[in-house]
This record gives C-alpha cells, sequence and structure tokens, in this order.
C-alpha cells in the first residue's frame, strides 16, 4: 500500500513521517509533494491509496486538488490535514468526498486512529471491488462472449459487415465504419502465470473490466479477449483523441489493482480494423522484450533478424551425444550471447526458438529409438512476480531443457548398451560347447569387436574369453560329478577339442586336475 504527503512546509512533512504508525497499517511507500501540482504527478504516476494533504497551498491549492481527485475518477482515501478551523474549508473537503479532516498540531492517537479508520475502508473496498468482480463474471458471461467474438473475427479476415456495423451503432453508439481505428494489446499469459495462479478467464475478465470502466466514461473504445488467442486482450479505440492518457490510466489501474505492469503495444491507425490490429500484432510480436515501459510502439521495433537453433544443430547434436552437460552448457552460452549482441529478444524470437527446440528434440529421440515419450519439461517460466521478462530465467529454463534431453539420451545410451551386453552374454550361456570367437560374435550382433571387448568388460568385469572360460568350467565341474563320463567327453561336452588342453585350463582355473577334482568329489561321498 502507498500514501502520499502533501503540505508546503517540511516539517509538517517531516512530523507525518514520524507519528504514523505505516509498517503497522502495511503501507511500505510513502511520497511527498510540496504543493497540488506536483502532487498531481505523483499521484497519476503511483496511485497511492491514502492521501494526506494541506489545504493552503502554493500554485495548487487543496480545494482544487480535491475537485480534481474528484473529477479523475482515481480511487483513494483523502485525509485533510489543516491548520484552519474554516467552515469553508471543512464544507469543500465534505462535498469532495474527503475521507477526514484533522487540525494542526497534530495528536499522533487521531492520526493513527485515522488513518486505521481510511486503511480499514480501504481494504473492505477492495475487496468489495473484488467480490463484485467475481459476482458481475458470473452475472455477465454471455454477452461479453458475444461480443468477445464479434471483435475477435473483425481483427481477423472478416471485413466490416453492415449487420456488425448496426449491432455497434446500437450498442456503443458509434459509427465505427467512419471512425479512424487504433489497437493496443495487452499480454495475459504472464499474469496468468504469476498473478491470477492460471485462471486465465478470472485474468481476462477482471483486466477487460478495468479497461471497459475507463473507456466508458467518454466511449472512447472497448476492450475484449481475443477468442483467437488465449494470451491476448485487445483494447480497440475510435477516439484517438485521449490515446495516450488512456493508456496511461489502463497501466496504472492494473498495476493498483494487482501490483502487474503489463505493457500495452500500440499499432498505428487505420480506417480498417483488420489492418490496426495488424499493426498492433507486429509491435507486440517484434519488440525487445528486455525493454521496459507502459506503451510499446513501431518506433520500438527493431529490424534485426531473428537467431535459429536449427544453424547450430550440428554442434549441439555431437554436444549432446557426448552426454556432456558442461560442454551443451558452454556452447548454449554462446549462443546465448550472439542472442543478446545481434538479435532482438521478442515474442516472434521465442516462438522460433521454442519451435526449432522441439523438431530437433523429436529428431534426436528419433535417431535413438525413441518413441511415445510425450511429457517433457516446457521450459517457458520467463516473467517474474510483476509481469514483466526476465533474460535470466529464459536462459536458465532453455539450459534446464537441454539438460533433461541429455539425461533422456544418456539414459537410453546405457540402456541399449546394457541389453547388448546381456544378448551376448546370454549367447555366451547357450553356445559355450562350439567355437565361440569375438569376430562371430561381432558379426551375430552387427557390432565392432573393439565396441564389444570394451563394454563387456565395463559391465562384466572380465573378458569375454575370461567369462567364457569360467562357464565351461562351472559346466565341467557339474559334469565331473557324473564318474562314468571321460575326461576327453566333458572336454568335448563344454567345446574343448582337445583333452589334454582342457585339462591344462581346468588346473588353472581351478587349482587342480580334472581328475583330481573327480576323485575329490568321491572321497567327499
Amino acid at each position: 500500500m502507498k500514501a502520499i504527503i502533501i503540505d508546503d512546509e517540511k516539517h509538517v512533512r517531516e512530523g507525518l513521517l514520524l507519528l504514523a504508525d505505516w509498517d503497522h497499517f502495511g503501507i511500505q511507500t510513502i511520497l511527498e509533494a510540496e504543493d497540488g501540482e506536483q502532487a498531481k504527478n505523483l499521484i497519476t504516476e503511483h496511485r497511492p491509496e491514502i492521501i494526506f494533504t494541506d489545504m493552503r497551498m502554493p500554485k495548487l491549492d487543496g480545494i482544487n486538488l480535491l475537485k480534481w481527485l474528484n473529477s479523475s475518477g482515481i480511487k483513494s482515501k483523502t485525509i485533510v490535514v489543516s491548520g484552519y478551523d474554516d467552515f469553508e474549508y471543512m464544507r469543500n473537503a465534505i462535498y469532495y468526498k474527503s475521507f477526514d479532516y484533522i487540525l494542526k498540531p497534530i495528536e499522533p492517537e487521531i492520526l493513527n486512529e485515522t488513518l486505521s479508520k481510511a486503511v480499514n475502508e480501504w481494504n473492505e473496498l477492495a475487496r468489495s471491488w473484488k467480490s463484485h468482480v467475481e459476482d458481475s463474471r458470473v452475472m455477465n458471461e454471455v454477452k461479453p462472449l458475444y461480443w468477445d467474438r464479434l471483435f475477435s473475427n473483425l481483427c481477423s479476415s472478416e471485413g466490416l459487415t453492415i449487420a456488425s456495423e448496426g449491432k455497434i451503432l446500437h450498442e456503443f453508439g458509434v459509427e465505427i465504419g467512419k471512425r479512424q481505428k487504433t489497437v493496443g494489446l495487452i499480454p495475459i499469459k504472464p499474469s496468468v502465470m504469476k498473478c491470477f495462479q492460471g485462471d486465465r478467464d478470472l485474468a481476462s475478465f477482471t483486466l477487460t473490466n478495468i479497461c471497459n470502466e475507463l473507456l466508458k466514461k467518454n466511449n472512447d473504445g472497448v476492450c475484449f479477449r481475443n477468442i483467437n488467442k488465449d494470451e491476448e486482450l485487445v483494447i480497440l479505440l475510435w477516439n484517438d483523441k485521449n490515446i495516450n492518457f488512456l493508456l496511461d490510466e489502463f497501466y496504472a489501474s492494473i498495476y493498483q489493482f494487482n501490483k502487474i505492469c503489463l505493457t500495452i503495444s500500440l499499432g498505428e491507425n487505420s480506417m480498417d480494423i483488420q489492418k490496426a490490429y495488424s499493426s498492433a500484432l507486429e509491435v507486440y510480436m517484434k519488440h525487445d522484450l528486455r525493454k521496459t515501459g507502459k506503451i510499446i510502439t513501431s518506433n520500438d521495433v527493431s529490424s534485426k533478424p531473428n537467431l535459429h537453433l536449427l544453424d547450430y544443430s550440428n554442434e549441439l547434436k555431437w554436444m549432446i551425444r557426448s552426454g556432456s552437460p558442461t560442454g551443451v552448457e558452454e556452447s548454449l552460452q554462446k549462443i546465448f550471447v550472439i542472442l543478446e549482441k545481434q538479435h532482438t529478444l521478442s515474442r516472434e524470437q521465442i516462438q522460433v526458438w521454442e519451435n526449432q527446440f522441439d523438431l530437433l528434440r523429436n529428431n534426436w529421440l528419433k535417431e535413438y529409438g525413441i518413441e511415445g515419450q510425450s511429457v517433457f519439461y516446457k521450459g517457458i517460466d520467463y516473467w517474474v512476480r510483476d509481469g514483466s521478462f526476465s533474460l535470466e530465467r529464459f536462459k536458465n529454463e532453455k539450459m534446464k531443457q537441454f539438460k533433461e534431453l541429455i539425461q533422456t539420451l544418456t539414459n537410453k545410451k546405457y540402456q541399449t548398451e546394457k541389453n547388448n551386453m546381456q544378448r551376448i552374454e546370454e549367447y555366451l550361456q547357450h553356445h559355450y560347447q562350439e567355437e565361440v570367437n569375438l569376430q562371430e560374435i561381432a558379426d551375430t550382433f552387427f557390432l565392432s569387436r573393439e565396441y564389444i571387448s570394451r563394454k563387456f568388460k565395463q559391465e562384466y568385469k572380465l573378458t569375454i574369453t575370461d567369462y567364457l572360460t569360467n562357464i565351461r568350467m562351472e559346466k565341467a565341474m557339474k559334469l565331473l560329478e557324473n564318474p562314468y563320463l571321460k575326461i576327453y567327453e566333458v572336454a568335448y561336452g563344454v567345446g574343448y577339442g582337445n583333452e589334454k588342453y582342457f585339462s591344462k585350463v581346468f588346473k588353472k582355473q581351478i587349482g587342480i586336475t580334472p581328475n583330481e577334482f573327480r576323485q575329490s568329489l568321491l572321497k567327499q561321498k
């Protein structure tokens, strides 16, 4: 909550600053002004909820300031602080809806009691307004939807028909076909994410109501939700005299009630609604999101080309194949530097990046034989609490997407390699009686000899020859339990064509000859 103290005497302002228990009432910002003229500028810009004002001041006195506040439609609680117990001052304060009238010298108890009442009444008003918004949304859903559809279609491909023009004339009293039109676009996606907890309908309804309340005063235009685009509100203005003032009012009112800083993209005026909308859309899509401001026009649109992620696909592909998050991060940091220096970080640029990343990811997933995995991190949280764009968040989100992709591909690669080695191990278990060599295995599984040797040893901690020997020795010990089998029969039974060679290998592996092993089994029995 904000407050402003307006008094030409510095010691009075300082006294109010010291005496009021600002923190207790949740007032974080206290502005100061020496006269009414200075106060008007600060009030218009900051929209303080609580206003303390003196009556006798240079340039613009308290009475005229109260008149201005009453006629401007600015919502606040005004407390007059005066050293004059004058009926004329009090009468004007009451007439122009001042909340209270305090006499100097100021008593702390009276000051804080008055401030408490003003803050409580303001909070009650705010709750009532929000409740009214919710009630109105339920009561008036059908009619706004009709006008949303009609005006949305006029912004796209349909021309202004006689029937549409007649309906607008009947509802708004404007021969819209004969007026120059200007379109402003308000993004609601950041506000939905940060302020309305994902409730797109409530965000649209609240923001359009705020704008339409201001537009109705002088019948300057209409604000509606573009049914063809979920994240866009459209302000259609048919009175170009008050455009800048109105847009400032929209910005200030939206911030006052929702604490959102929404940039309004303003197009060129035109007799044709579609052309006016297209002009605003170009500003909306192409202006640099790093530039902050209330109103963005065609003067803020850059002619720099978009960066294409596909141009860096080979470099990124090899970095991803390496499975190194550090390597990918370094590559992305280079791309980010180029993006910042040589390109415009616009909504259009973000859209190009996201589309091309999806394309690259799908191609890489296919290369690894990954299909059906549709749940990936979206990586679209680029906005801070007040609705402004954050370059650092954009970088972090893109980095998260690439790291997730690396992990997915690495896991698949590991699983594939593990499966291959398991199949080779099963092959050895079934073919140990045959003459098995590495080249035969490589040909069977369409893998290189070097790859098999390296990966098999990583997985089983033995070479293929040693693993095959272990299998044969285990099988040989089982066969030697049968006293009726000759040693050469056992040798042939486990894949050795030479009895002496078998006996030599057996002794090396087991520590005794096959005959000695059999004798030890007989003694045990």
